[in-house]
């Protein structure tokens, strides 16, 4: 899952609320669903709802499903997925509104990430972020990395990280990434890249076998390091960090 949230209402019982962005469809989606609901179900005892924010017309009415488990003509279980998209989402390009729900506001972001109003609405929130931090950095540095890790590498990602680099955030703002650089750096060490790129796999959910987290822990060249915690946000297993090594600056094969 994207991330998981624990929501407790004023008004009723808590729940689990577990979000993931859809870009298209994905068939393999109807059993990673339901096996989302019944670990969280019977990991937590609380009841849960999956909420599935879509960035197509056509991947929202997909996404809705039901997707059924079944054989034989009986269904043993269904899920029905809460679906966001850009049709009922709005877009929120006004600081003050984004400041008042960055949880809508970055909703807002991914499920237009496909819009020419994207870089409105990133612009938009991440003023909003920039205000937040000031007194609760610990939401804001959530939110910008739950943006961030769902934007990954497309181009509303690219536009975001773009965006970033113009804004205060860097340095002071705290998050695993920019803390982890400036403490090697300012260091000269390698100790904090290292914490870095294995807590960014940690929230993203991708298990680090423990050659990989050797590898990791005992290097000692920094531009490497940088080019592994780059790649920690996107890649698919732990191992393919290491895919693009020979094309690191100052690096050699023997290295690699």
């Amino acid at each position: 899952m994207d991330t998981v949230l624990c929501v407790g209402p004023s008004d009723g019982e808590d729940f689990l609320l577990a979000i993931e962005s859809q870009s298209g469809k994905d068939e393999g989606k109807a059993s990673s669903w339901a096996y989302y609901f019944a670990y969280l179900q019977a990991k937590y005892r609380l009841p849960v709802l999956l909420l599935v924010v879509c960035q197509d017309r056509s991947t929202a009415k997909w996404a809705t499903g039901p997707f059924d488990c079944g054989t034989r003509g009986w269904t043993a279980q269904r899920t029905f997925p809460l679906v966001a998209g850009p049709d009922n989402l709005p877009k929120i390009t006004d600081v003050r509104t984004a400041t008042k729900n960055p949880a809508l506001a970055v909703l807002s972001a991914l499920a237009h990430a496909r819009s020419a109003d994207c870089e409105a609405i990133l612009r938009a929130i991440t003023t909003a972020l920039q205000e937040i931090w000031e007194t609760d950095p610990e939401t804001a540095d959530y939110f910008f990395d739950f943006l961030e890790i769902s934007l990954g590498n497309t181009p509303a990602g690219q536009k975001l990280r773009e965006i970033m680099s113009f804004v205060s955030y860097f340095p002071g703002r705290g998050t695993v990434r920019e803390t982890a650089y400036l403490e090697g750096r300012a260091e000269g060490k390698t100790e904090g890249e290292a914490k870095g790129i294995l807590s960014v796999l940690e929230v993203r959910g991708i298990p680090v076998p423990d050659s990989v987290r050797e590898r990791i822990t005992t290097c000692t060249d920094l531009d490497r390091m940088d080019a592994w915690l780059e790649r920690s946000r996107t890649v698919e297993r732990a191992e393919d960090l290491f895919a693009e090594d020979t094309d690191v600056p100052g690096t050699s094969p023997e290295q690699a």
